[in-house]
């Protein structure tokens, strides 16, 4: 087998020619037979044979060790290899077996076995004689059994390498798995039957009215006369139209039916006819085939540069998905893809990236069902054959010129081409991803080009190669961004502009997203982009202590290794949404509100729903708690903006005021139930002043040698002369504080922090956080307020230092404030706050400010004001890598409490940010593993006038956007009050 795994011209054998995925029936016959389940099974030619479930990859059921490894292949630093060539000494691979037995009514007839998806190569034997070989892991390998059958039992053994020749083209950003990884299954075709059906059609200007075509490939196993009769019913399963047409042993036909008043497909409004196609005997009056397609009529094209679907303008909300599952890696099973499609519906996303391969042949069925448009993608990827550390060359890029490659490409696209031709969510084929430019990416566009004029081509590749070409019908960039579009977009843009990738959702990220969203509607040739990427590659494993974590790169001791930069997913691994989901959901929105105090300007973005398909409702809030609401349905039609009015009461009383307006669904559906909210706006004001509190008893104030002791009737506080802090925070006797009150202005870095290598730039943060030291502290008391002042030497510069003064009236209020003057030649603060160690007990967190999920200064669009409440265990995100999280802004006040109601409550004269968690920011930068952070032994409280924002146009260098950042030059003021929670 050495000859076919290390040439990459020989990429099957004996394989079957691809055909649509269409299926097919007859009454009272069985075609299809599921060797899914338990085979037989031997590793790397062990003679002690084991059992391995089917479909499933190797590496996860205890044989040899899944490896992650993004641009650089697997097998870097351990064998050197040219492209084509491949390793020997880490090829494993294993032998399934199992055996079989064929139905009666099968032995007149040829009998198949299709293989849906095999990692990477694999040899297929049937009683001991070689049927057939076949690479390209993500698309069906099918062959003919029958040469090879007998009586009674069958046995059936398929080899499979984890390395072929083709593997050099599977380079991409994933883990490295084997095996039969998608469904495995027996078939028999009936005397006639429709082997591959091409279903298109073509639509009036009017886009009312259309032909419907299907050509049709028929394989015969008697040739004989017959009928085809091809029905089209509409959604309610009611007949529209039909023709009936002799085939007369033809091995091509082509049907044509002519429609009027045609419903088209969309992702808004999935419109699915379904094509019937039935060969019968018209003599004998006998069904020999029955085929089932689901079709849609739409028409997607360019128009003076602009993409266009079914006449309107498209901007695609999508987000890149790898097939994956943290028990079972890209083996998924339909309940995953199920979970998939809501989530990306219910969160406004409207299209999909296949990345970087054909998905499951069940997911585009669901994506034509549910309507999500789909960039369908070639298994190709050689990303670690021209990009280097620090370095981008051509020279040993391939597939590039090289004629070796070229059948095995042509092959990959044709075999996603004509197993998913007729799918109409599929709107655009990408010729693969990062693998630079050359003929052999040309010959492939120029492939779909000429089969199918029904959808436009993409490819990003070509925009690191300098040499011409016209590989794309798009402009394609990664991770570029929003100013570096705009450039694009202001110079005479040629073609529409499309972000593949971009956002790179690695951790607490998809900061900035605003500025992407903000084009859609500034420029025309902006049509949006796919987040990178929708689901986090973590496998769940058990750490020495016996306990389920989810696992990242190197967590199996595989190396070489790219570590935890399999992790960017929107949704975590084990399908829990996480936080920056809040953000994505607003923004991808098709419906913009923007209410007012008495009415709301509503845009309606969608591009065939009317506003009155939503339940419309809107409330009136002061100080965060509903005062009024109100529900209704408002016409609006797609495009089009208008104002209504508000039919809200007239307000007299001081306070802060909310009006919200929200979109809702009318009815229960598929994704979402009757009134779960779309989207929302807010507009917020004030009327009237806040009243202060007036001091009515006195304070004590005890100056003693080593601390200064404030006292009231229901309060006493200890600032200490010695170690220089704030000690103790007594209310009613109970004592509030760990550790000592002290300025902070560090945070736990994110991806993205250490991507861009924030902690090694701004280290003097850190230093200043943990070291810090009182140089002064005085005492006054001033109209019958004590006021202490502490001045700390920071240790972040030359004669860096601030401030931090406590204000006690006699209510027990302690006002305080954090003063720094600026200093030059410092860089930028991560946060600029205060930290309160805080008594374990002290966990439940209420907060007046925005919410309900975690947000920062450049992610905060989605967030929305109002009063909430959780725990600190459940404002701890989830990021594979602890890491700064639970952050909220725009806060107005936060009460942290013990089980019953006890404890202190923050405001400010400002809104602030706050954080509340069990960790230090320092407990969670040392930890790489959730269960490496330390047990709870306290609540830290993080108050903070600002954080920097987290970030997100990549995770490998991109900083922070320039306006989110806190600059150390300029002086800085943060003043809050502490108070009992009464």
């Amino acid at each position: 087998m050495k000859k076919y795994l290390n040439t990459p011209e020989i990429y099957n054998v004996n394989r079957l020619e691809s055909h649509s995925d269409h299926k097919y029936f007859a009454e009272n016959k069985i075609f299809k037979l599921s060797l899914n389940g338990i085979w037989d099974f031997s590793y790397n030619g062990a003679k002690v044979w084991s059992k391995i479930e089917v479909p499933g990859h190797i590496e996860l059921q205890g044989f040899g060790t899944p490896q992650y490894v993004n641009t650089m292949y697997p097998w870097d630093g351990r064998e050197n290899l040219k492209p084509g060539e491949v390793p020997e000494r880490i090829n494993t691979y294993g032998v399934y077996q199992r055996e079989f037995e064929i139905l009666e009514d099968w032995k007149n007839s040829p009998v198949f076995i299709s293989f849906q998806g095999v990692e990477s190569a694999f040899e297929l034997y049937c009683n001991d004689n070689f049927v057939g070989y076949s690479e390209d892991s993500f698309t069906p390998s099918e062959f003919e059994l029958s040469p090879y059958l007998i009586n009674g039992k069958n046995t059936l053994k398929v080899i499979v390498y984890k390395w072929c020749s083709g593997s050099w083209l599977e380079d991409q950003d994933f883990w490295r798995f084997s095996g039969i990884f998608r469904d495995v299954y027996l078939y028999k075709i009936p005397d006639i039957h429709i082997f591959d059906s091409f279903l298109t059609s073509e639509i009036d200007e009017t886009f009312t009215n259309g032909i419907l075509k299907n050509k049709l490939k028929i394989q015969y196993v008697k040739k004989h006369s017959a009928n085809i009769a091809m029905k089209v019913l509409d959604m309610k399963k009611q007949l529209v139209e039909e023709i009936i047409v002799p085939i007369s042993n033809n091995d091509e036909i082509e049907i044509k039916i002519y429609m009027k008043n045609i419903n088209l497909w969309s992702s808004e409004t999935p419109y699915l006819y379904t094509v019937e196609t039935t060969i019968y005997d018209p003599t004998e009056e006998i069904i020999i085939e029955k085929t089932y397609q689901k079709f849609g009529f739409r028409k997607f094209y360019m128009e003076n540069n602009i993409m266009k679907l079914n006449g309107k303008r498209v901007v695609f909300k999508g987000v890149n998905r790898h097939e994956f599952n943290c028990y079972r890696g890209r083996s998924i099973t339909l309940e995953d893809m199920l979970w998939d499609i809501k989530f990306l519906k219910k969160n406004n996303f409207n299209s999909v990236r296949t990345s970087h391969y054909p998905n499951d042949s069940r997911w585009y069925e669901l994506c034509d069902k549910y309507g999500i448009y789909v960039m369908d993608e070639v298994n190709l990827e050689s990303h670690g054959t021209w990009q280097f550390p620090n370095k981008i060359s051509g020279e040993k890029a391939i597939p590039d010129n090289n004629p070796v490659w070229e059948s095995n490409l042509l092959d990959r696209a044709s075999s996603m081409f004509e197993r998913d031709k007729n799918h109409p969510s599929i709107l655009i084929w990408s010729l693969g991803n990062e693998s630079y430019g050359g003929k052999n990416i040309d010959n492939l566009y120029n492939y779909f080009k000429s089969i199918d004029n029904s959808r436009l081509v993409h490819y990003e590749g070509i925009f690191w190669d300098k040499r011409e070409s016209n590989s794309s019908d798009m402009k394609s960039r990664m991770y570029a961004t929003a100013k570096e579009i705009e450039e694009y977009l202001n110079n005479n843009p040629q073609k529409p502009f499309l972000l593949c990738e971009y956002s790179h959702a690695m951790g607490n990220s998809n900061g900035g997203l605003h500025k992407y969203t903000d084009l859609e509607e500034k420029y025309e040739l902006y049509q949006g982009g796919f987040i990178w990427d929708y689901i986090d590659q973590s496998i769940m494993k058990k750490n020495i202590f016996g306990e389920d974590y989810l696992a990242y790169g190197g967590d199996f001791d595989d190396k070489p290794t790219d570590y935890n930069f399999c992790v960017n997913g929107l949704v975590y691994g084990n399908r829990v949404p996480s936080p920056k989901v809040q953000e994505v959901k607003y923004l991808f929105s098709d419906f913009k509100i923007y209410p007012k105090e008495k009415s709301v300007l509503i845009k309606n973005k969608s591009l065939f729903t009317n506003l009155k398909e939503f339940l419309v409702k809107y409330r009136l809030l002061k100080n965060g708690n509903p005062i009024f609401s109100d529900r209704t349905i408002w016409d609006l039609d797609p495009g089009m903006e208008k104002e209504f009015k508000l039919n809200l009461p007239e307000l007299y009383s001081s306070g802060e005021y909310t009006v919200e307006v929200s979109l809702h669904l009318k009815e229960d559906n598929f994704w979402g139930n009757l009134g779960e909210e779309i989207t929302f706006g807010q507009y917020i004001y004030k009327i009237g002043e806040t009243l202060t509190n007036i001091n009515k008893d006195s304070i004590t104030i005890v100056n003693g040698d080593y601390n200064i002791g404030v006292h009231g009737k229901t309060f006493e506080f200890l600032f200490s002369k010695s170690y220089g802090a704030l000690i103790s925070l007594k209310y009613k006797d109970v004592e509030f504080l760990e550790k000592p009150l002290m300025p902070n202005f560090w945070r736990a870095p994110t991806d993205n922090d250490r991507g861009n290598k924030m902690a090694q730039r701004h280290y003097q943060w850190k230093v200043a956080s943990m070291y810090s030291s009182c140089e002064d502290v005085s005492l006054e008391k001033i109209n019958g307020e004590a006021i202490i002042k502490y001045k700390y030497k920071l240790y972040a510069g030359d004669e860096s230092y601030c401030y931090l003064t406590y204000k006690v009236n006699s209510l027990g209020e302690l006002e305080v404030t954090l003063d720094y003057p600026g200093f030059s030649n410092l860089q930028d603060l991560p946060a600029f706050g205060v930290t309160l160690n805080l008594k374990k007990k002290f966990k439940n967190i209420t907060w007046y400010g925005y919410g309900k999920d975690e947000n920062y200064s450049d992610r905060l669009s989605g967030a929305k004001l109002g009063i909430y409440k959780k725990t600190i265990d459940e404002n701890y995100s989830d990021y594979v890598i602890p890491q700064e999280c639970g952050n909220y802004t725009n806060t107005r006040w936060v009460s942290i409490e013990e089980n019953n109601n006890f404890g202190l409550k923050i405001s400010g004269c400002d809104t602030f940010e706050f954080s509340a968690l069990g960790y230090s920011v320092h407990e969670l930068e040392n930890a790489r593993h959730k269960y490496e952070l330390p047990r709870v032994y306290s609540t830290y409280l993080n108050i903070n006038k600002i954080q920097m924002g987290i970030g997100g146009d990549n995770s490998w260098g991109a900083k922070t956007l320039e306006e989110y950042l806190i600059k150390s030059d300029q002086s800085i003021s943060f003043t809050f009050k502490i108070s009992l929670n009464n």
